[in-house]
């Protein structure tokens, strides 16, 4: 099967494109190319090349990592061209032969002499400077996908240039499609019949631009953009579905320049973004021909993005680095003044091209970058890029946001704003995840991790005048902070409920702003509309006894979160904050993210019946379910040494006078057990730590350590840092203890009741502080029942540092009770060793 367009033609390919017709003749597939390639006239731009990249394979391991690392270079040139190590060769699905040969994936019909030169929709007159050998009026644009939907074209639609939708293909038939069209038109006069020839990248790039500048011929391609994954999926294999068990090739899936997993590794502001938005977070597909146009444009949100070429011819870029994006729109506008007149944000439709040599020529620099198969394309932030492929080949690509981003992405939501644009995602959400995935992580440093990758990109973003502390404290709090001043007196102040945007995302009905951190509203009229405090006083003209503003986080607490990141981490009040924001800003669990995370079906939910003493199980719901039995839970012995009722279980903080037992053994009662992860930071050697784990336990209350009270301990999902163990005082939401160590975070407690008891001493009662606690034991770990349900959770040991351990155990455990038993039979004849016996 040949996947390369850039081979030269054959006899035997031509013949057997004629004979392979699968439309009828009406059909756009039969048109007779028109245009002819004329090399006297190539117009070929003379701009400088953008830098190529070749990773090392350790540098290639970490591609957050390897892009920070290459971005001061790279950025100033908008693009760059990354070529992975020889030995990275991912397999093509999309070669499969049912996608190959039949799954058909819809194209859109490009006019490519009308992409610079064209007028207005609105100007009536006639064309000037060229006949068109074939007149039809140019296409209406296409309805703009917003979270990968379509929405509905308004009227003033129908006046824009666009492209319009063209026929269905194969890939086999596009690639066929392709090569019988550029047979057509690069044909030599002087070349015989029975000559293989193909124009080189140069000559073909040379035409193209002499199309576009100087165009005299109608040259009509097709371009299989935009495709989402319902359509032919991903170049990638992904997924734990997709798993074969050969090492060689199950690396690609776990790879992190798998564009599936890419948008959500740790260090991507992307793994906060909870839902899947399609050609943002997950990526879309694109399948060219000779001629097909990807026009100027940035990035939604002004982010990364990371293109991949499967297979086929090259692709040819041109970019803008990102501090000369308005002199691009400046010298764009000079020169199509009529285009823009119609249409002011023409640069939001994709639909029209621009010389490079005409940019250059007005001083914007720009780049190019010639993208072979098998090679990555990155385009930075706020870097408008254009391009073309030279023959038929096959794209992905994805967004990505470092930390670096994260002005560009505020610049870009202001920009937003002033447009009345709808964004693409929650800028506030992913600023948040950051800032509590920062203070997570720096306050649990440990000397040894001073050196990690992970701690240097935290540590530089975090300092004083780092852009995540900046992002937090300048771009946000202090915006907010004068806007809701600006506004008076008079409006109610109200916490904003945690699901405020939980199902959908609230927008100011202005400006279309994202309402995440703060909204405003009238409880007199417009119930269920709110705006941005910028637009605040525009909602209504009610009195301002009936206005009130939303707010997710005081200001106290966000100023204390940016304080924490610039100056340190060791306030008990930071962590009680911090702890509290995880379940909003906590990194997503992807499903097709093998090798990161899993979530298995195995999340039961003990309930305690007082009239029958039984013990069910309630199954809940949970991304992936077990492979080998994906509809059955799993059975456990139930048969617990300990009986509760509904009484002691949902007693409301219980406490005891009783403050004199130093020795309390605790009496755990587990609640909720979990579901499995699999990841090294998910089990220790001593225990299986389910996420959504959940146990009740007594012990003495940090507030007045004379009394016993009940507390509640949680696992929840800490990202990349694996656990977060959650240690809450029933009744007192204040008093929350957050760590990424069991046995660390019940210490926080013992610190606290002996901080108490100690200022109980001085005041002259009769009080000893406690020595030591196990973390474990008080969370449930050390329980038998515990332990055998969390066992069951894993029936595969996939987390193999607990098992190792516990085979070791056993195995010890069993040489000690034969040598025991050898002991026994000897019956006390001396024992003896033959010193000489090898």
């Amino acid at each position: 099967m040949g996947f390369n367009s850039m081979e030269p033609f054959s006899v035997a390919q031509i013949q057997e494109d004629k004979d392979t017709n699968v439309d009828p003749p009406s059909s756009p597939r039969h048109r007779k190319v028109l245009g002819r390639w004329d090399p006297s006239k190539a117009r070929r731009p003379d701009i400088r090349v953008a830098p190529t990249f070749r990773p090392s394979s350790v540098d290639f391991e970490d591609p957050i990592a390897y892009i920070e690392k290459i971005r001061s270079y790279a950025e100033p040139y908008g693009i760059c061209r990354i070529i992975p190590p020889l030995k990275w060769s991912p397999p093509c699905r999309l070669k499969e032969r049912a996608l190959w040969e039949d799954t058909k994936f819809p194209t859109r019909i490009q006019i490519v002499d009308l992409l610079q030169n064209r007028e207005a929709m609105k100007k009536k007159e006639k064309p000037k400077g060229r006949k068109r050998k074939r007149g039809r009026k140019p296409s209406v644009a296409l309805p703009k996908k917003i979270h990968g939907s379509v929405s509905s074209p308004e009227k003033t639609e129908e006046e824009k240039f666009g492209f319009s939708s063209g026929s269905d293909f194969t890939l086999k038939e596009f690639e066929k499609y392709d090569r019988s069209f550029k047979k057509s038109y690069f044909e030599r006069k002087d070349n015989a019949a029975d000559t293989e020839w193909a124009p080189s990248v140069e000559e073909i790039e040379g035409e193209y631009w002499r199309i576009i500048e100087k165009p005299t011929d109608e040259v009509e391609v097709y371009y299989g953009a935009d495709l989402e994954r319902r359509v032919l999926g991903s170049g990638f294999y992904k997924g734990v579905d997709m798993l074969t068990g050969d090492t060689e090739v199950d690396q690609y899936i776990h790879s992190g320049w798998n564009l599936n997993n890419l948008p959500r590794l740790p260090g991507s502001l992307l793994s906060y973004e909870p839902c899947d938005i399609s050609g943002v977070v997950v990526p879309w597909l694109y399948v060219g021909m000779c001629f097909s146009t990807f026009c100027w444009h940035v990035e939604d949100h002004h982010l990364y993005s990371v293109n991949y070429n499967h297979f086929g011819s090259p692709k040819v870029w041109y970019g803008v680095p990102g501090n000369h994006a308005t002199a691009l729109e400046e010298t764009m506008r000079k020169h199509l003044p009529d285009l823009f007149a119609e249409q002011p944000d023409l640069l939001h439709g994709l639909v029209t091209q621009f010389s490079p040599s005409t940019l250059d020529a007005e001083g914007v620099p720009v780049y190019r970058a010639v993208q072979q198969e098998g090679e990555f394309i990155v385009t930075f932030p706020r870097a408008y890029h254009s391009g073309f492929n030279s023959g038929f080949n096959c794209a992905e690509a994805v967004n990505l946001a470092t930390l670096d981003w994260l002005p560009y992405g505020q610049n870009a939501i202001e920009l937003y704003s002033q447009e009345t644009r709808k964004t693409s995602l929650s800028h506030d959400k992913l600023l948040l995840g950051a800032g509590y995935e920062a203070f997570n992580f720096l306050c649990e440093i440990t000397p040894l991790m001073k050196e990690s990758t992970m701690y240097l990109r935290w540590k530089r973003f975090c300092e004083k005048n780092g852009e995540l502390t900046k992002a937090i404290d300048e771009a946000r709090l202090r915006l907010e902070e004068g806007r809701i001043e600006a506004l008076g007196n008079g409006f109610s102040l109200l916490e904003m409920d945690k699901e405020f945007d939980l199902d959908c995302e609230k927008e100011c009905v202005f400006c279309l702003s994202d309402l995440h951190l703060t909204a405003s509203g009238c409880t007199n009229c417009s119930i269920g509309e709110y705006t941005c405090t910028k637009h605040a006083n525009d909602l209504c003209s009610c009195e301002k006894s009936d206005r009130f503003i939303l707010y997710r986080y005081t200001e106290d607490k966000l100023s204390s979160l940016a304080r924490a990141l610039e100056e340190g981490y060791e306030s008990d009040d930071d962590i009680t904050w911090t702890s509290k924001s995880i379940e909003e800003s906590g990194p997503v669990i992807v499903e097709e993210e093998p090798g990161i995370r899993r979530d298995f079906d195995l999340n039961l939910e003990f309930q305690f019946d007082a009239s029958s003493s039984e013990r069910s199980q309630k199954k809940e719901s949970s991304p992936v379910t077990v492979e080998e039995e994906p509809h059955r839970i799993r059975d456990f012995d139930l048969n617990l040494d300990l009986q509760l009722d509904d009484e002691e279980l949902n007693a409301p903080s219980e406490t005891s006078d009783d403050a004199s037992m130093m020795n309390l053994a605790p009496s755990v009662k587990p609640i909720n057990l979990g579901s499995l992860v699999i990841g090294d930071l998910w089990c220790n050697k001593h225990a299986i730590f389910p996420k959504g784990f959940k146990s009740r336990v007594k012990f003495y209350n940090v507030q007045d350590p004379m009394r016993t009270s009940y507390y509640m301990s949680e696992i929840e999902d800490a990202g990349s840092h694996g656990p977060l163990f959650r240690v809450t005082l029933e009744g007192s939401q204040e008093d929350t203890f957050c760590n990424l160590s069991a046995q660390k975070c019940w210490e926080m407690v013992l610190r606290r009741v002996n901080k108490e008891r100690t200022e109980r001493s001085s005041q002259g009662q009769n009080v000893q502080t406690l020595e030591n606690i196990d973390g474990l034991l008080m969370f449930g770990f050390r329980s038998k029942f515990v332990i055998q349900a969390t066992e069951a959770l894993d029936p595969n040991h996939r987390l193999e540092e607990y098992w190792n351990h516990k085979n070791e155990k056993d195995s010890l455990e069993t040489n000690e009770g034969a040598m025991a038993d050898a002991m026994a039979s000897i019956e006390g004849r001396p024992f003896e060793f033959d010193l000489n016996r090898t």
